[in-house]
């Protein structure tokens, strides 16, 4: 599908959406232009506001960009939440027993996440590719081990000194966390490492061998087989680098969010990125803006319970519309761009 048509595409999904969610609004009694008003205000009104937009855009661009990588390969990564915990705890140990520079401990957080992600991921992975589990299941059954184990320690080895609570462990030290603009949550260096790899993603995924082989297996594994193509390799990696993502955007809301490890620290991003994954249609130059998108839309929805009385669960609809429109607009241009080419084949070459 060309740029137009995927831009076409994209703008017919959310007038769709935003003419459903006025009439779920209308059946309610609920203004619908003060609702996306205070939509666009809740997320972008203020400094605070848009850093707290930024900080939630920051690790769905890096779930979202894996996801891209796994699902060119075929994938259905849905494990990515459990990817996003596991590198979440796994900074979490070194925000916690190492000490050094901030700038070193920031390389070494990070280091850690990304290990975290990839050993979550390659659990996934073996099951597909060794022991023919439907990565679906796999990824889901490691997702509920990963919120386990993150109570665990909450509530165990790493608990506060004279409190079982699972709201969380004692605060990172200062040198752990993340710099931020002064006044704001927003951290310029998370900001430069997402846009930093969803660029490496698209580079990877559009101008390298292999790329082209990766396409290649999420296309047809058997036929790449074939070919010579080391399929079982292509996918183990695939699901590798979507992990890695993911557990740097664990290690994002660990070092620069929460500044501690809570329960809920994959705030549904993982889950979230997979809407977005499947908006963009595996074009990862697309992630940035239609993340941001949804971060807007996911940080803006709690003012709807705030001002008009409404529940910001509205918001997770208006996500889930605008994906649904938009894959059956992209499915409607499929099979026209399949019909005018089954039309060119059965047509006349030239007259007699």
């Amino acid at each position: 599908m060309n740029w137009s048509h995927r831009f076409g595409s994209a703008v017919l999904a959310i007038v769709a959406a935003l003419l459903v969610a006025t009439g779920l609004m209308l059946l309610v009694n609920a203004p619908p232009l003060e609702a996306f008003n205070l939509l666009a205000k809740g997320s972008v009104g203020s400094t605070r506001k848009l850093s707290d937009t930024l900080m939630a855009w920051i690790p769905l661009m890096l779930t979202s960009a894996g996801l891209v990588v796994t699902y060119t390969a075929g994938l259905w990564n849905i494990g990515v939440e459990g990817q996003v915990i596991a590198g979440a705890i796994a900074a979490s140990y070194v925000a916690r027993t190492v000490d050094g520079p901030v700038w070193v401990l920031i390389v070494l957080t990070m280091l850690a996440g990304m290990a975290g992600g990839v050993i979550w991921a390659f659990f996934a992975g073996a099951l597909k590719v060794y022991g023919r589990v439907n990565e679906i299941f796999g990824g889901l059954g490691l997702t509920f081990v990963a919120q386990a184990l993150a109570t665990y320690l909450i509530i165990g080895p790493w608990k506060r000194a004279g409190i079982a609570s699972t709201s969380g462990t004692n605060p990172f030290p200062e040198h752990a966390w993340l710099p931020t603009i002064e006044g704001s949550r927003l951290s310029l260096v998370a900001v430069g490492v997402a846009v930093l790899a969803v660029v490496l993603v698209y580079l990877l995924l559009r101008g390298t061998r292999y790329g082209l082989r990766l396409k290649a297996v999420g296309r047809n594994p058997k036929s790449a087989y074939l070919l010579g193509i080391p399929t079982n390799g292509y996918m183990l990696s695939a699901f590798a680098i979507g992990g890695g993502l993911a557990g740097l955007a664990g290690t994002v809301q660990v070092t620069g969010f929460f500044h501690k490890l809570v329960p809920a620290v994959s705030g549904g991003y993982g889950y979230l990125g997979i809407l977005v994954a499947l908006l963009v249609s595996l074009s990862a130059l697309w992630v940035p803006p239609v993340a941001f998108f949804f971060a807007m839309i996911s940080v803006g929805s709690t003012q709807l319970q705030l001002r008009l009385n409404l529940d910001s669960s509205l918001g997770g609809v208006l996500q889930g519309i605008l994906v649904l429109f938009a894959m059956l607009a992209q499915g409607i241009q499929v099979r026209r761009g399949n019909r005018i080419e089954s039309a060119a084949q059965t047509s006349p070459a030239g007259g007699d």
